[in-house]
């Protein structure tokens, strides 16, 4: 599987899409967007968002997946193909999704819970706080790793299948839950929350920055993810309109995915502001109180867990990638390895809600210091890392030309790689000084 010239390649452009969408479309669209447009001022918050996608998104995703088809390998064989000091740049990716997944498939675990519980008493647990302070949780959470290695295992035939399958069914489901949520009495109180300008509260400097972090969590940017899954994309695919295609999916999920939410919210009175709470411990009273609720429930269910295992895949594929590629190993190896691995570094982030509630590094649980370790640190300053050794100390033609075979001609080249090399830095600058801000006041108390 060393062979570069042996690597797998999709089977088709609409597959590709459709798993680079399903990468980018997970947990932080249907759960975190939300609940960040909530509590940073609705619509002001979308608009920055929305800015925020064409001046960083789009260019960084065509950045690292122009990278990853030029060198056809993981990322941080990728890097080193530029420089050997900037291989750092591939392991704080690696690094990242490895971390992010270990936390995140607790979660998935919540999901199949719910879905099995209102797929079999029509109703979710009795208690949330006391379900995730169980060592059941860490039943479902390994099973949502199993279920994530099981597709991985196929390789990339078996991604862009699932891909195919659930993400079509993902819009489908969410239309449903619209239709439903807008006819509520009251529903209109939270579609104005979302589109009409000073009725979702007050928009700060703490909500320009909440907006630019959701770009990097939601697009899946410097996870390694963009340059894995465009190490697999044969030559003459056209770029720019590829990660067009995929940041207008995922950001027409992310505003659905509050269509869908923030109606129901206001028609029964609750706080549009709630964290994850808001899907697990407020919905669910919101479907008991409905006509049919459990089979919106479960729709609802089903589609975030689609949401969540395709950005799983695309997570322990970056790994995988990178274990096949640099060690050596077999496929079925590297996944069963890292899977039972993932299980053993997540097992603590499980335990944190219950057994492990009171052991804290830095003032942080164990599940929350490992996501302020990948989106403060890990993923701002790879990207750092990212526009130093790209944009920088190697020649950004080179990915231009890339980014060319496919495009009968790149008209903003120039724009591009003056963004890359002037505006991203200090965007992605801003993240990281506002992730360590946010580090210093949990840990001082402020």
């Amino acid at each position: 599987m060393k062979q570069e010239h042996h690597r797998s390649q999709w089977t088709s452009r609409l597959g590709f899409i459709l798993a680079t969408a399903g990468a980018a479309i997970g947990l932080g669209n249907l759960w975190k967007f939300p609940y960040l447009m909530g509590r940073n001022g609705g619509f002001s918050f979308l608009a920055a968002y929305l800015v925020f996608v064409v001046v960083l998104g789009i260019p960084v995703m065509m950045l690292e997946m122009s990278l990853g088809r030029y060198t056809a390998k993981d990322p941080v064989a990728s890097y080193r193909q530029v420089s050997p000091k900037a291989g750092i740049t591939g392991v704080f990716g690696v690094l990242a999704a490895f971390i992010i997944l270990s936390y995140y498939s607790v979660i998935g675990g919540w999901l199949i819970k719910y879905l099995v519980s209102y797929a079999t008493t029509f109703s979710a647990p009795a208690d949330f706080n006391a379900f995730i302070g169980s060592w059941e949780a860490v039943f479902w959470f390994f099973i949502f790793l199993a279920v994530t290695a099981f597709i991985c295992l196929r390789g990339v035939s078996g991604i862009e299948k699932t891909s195919k399958i659930m993400m079509p069914l993902l819009f489908v489901l969410l239309l449903v839950i619209i239709l439903r949520s807008v006819t509520l009495p009251g529903a209109m109180e939270g579609l104005a929350f979302i589109f009409v300008p000073g009725k979702g509260g007050a928009f700060t400097m703490s909500s320009v920055s909440a907006a630019l972090g959701q770009v990097f969590y939601s697009m899946s940017l410097c996870m390694g993810i963009t340059i894995t899954y465009g190490s697999y994309l044969s030559k003459g695919e056209n770029i720019p309109k590829s990660c067009g295609n995929v940041a207008a999916m995922d950001t027409t999920v992310a505003v659905l995915a509050g269509v869908a939410i923030f109606p129901a919210v206001f028609a029964f009175g609750l706080e549009p502001g709630q964290g994850p709470s808001l899907i697990f411990g407020t919905l669910p009273k919101v479907f008991g109180s409905l006509t049919g609720g459990p089979v919106f429930a479960i729709a609802f269910f089903v589609l975030i867990l689609f949401a969540a295992v395709t950005s799983a895949i695309a997570l322990l594929e970056v790994v995988v990638s990178y274990v096949v590629g640099s060690w050596g190993w077999t496929r079925k190896k590297a996944v069963l390895t890292v899977g039972l691995l993932l299980f053993i570094v997540g097992l603590p982030s499980s335990l944190s809600f219950g057994p492990l509630a009171d052991f804290k590094i830095f003032g942080y649980t164990f599940f929350d210091f490992a996501g302020v370790l990948t989106d403060n640190i890990l993923l701002p300053v790879g990207g750092i890392l990212m526009c130093w050794f790209l944009g920088w100390k190697w020649n950004l033609n080179h990915l231009a030309d890339e980014i060319e075979d496919g495009c009968p001609r790149f008209k903003l080249r120039r724009v591009w790689i003056g963004c890359i090399k002037y505006l991203t830095p200090v965007l992605v600058l801003v993240v990281t000084i506002s992730g360590f801000i946010g580090i210093y006041q949990a840990v001082s108390g402020g």
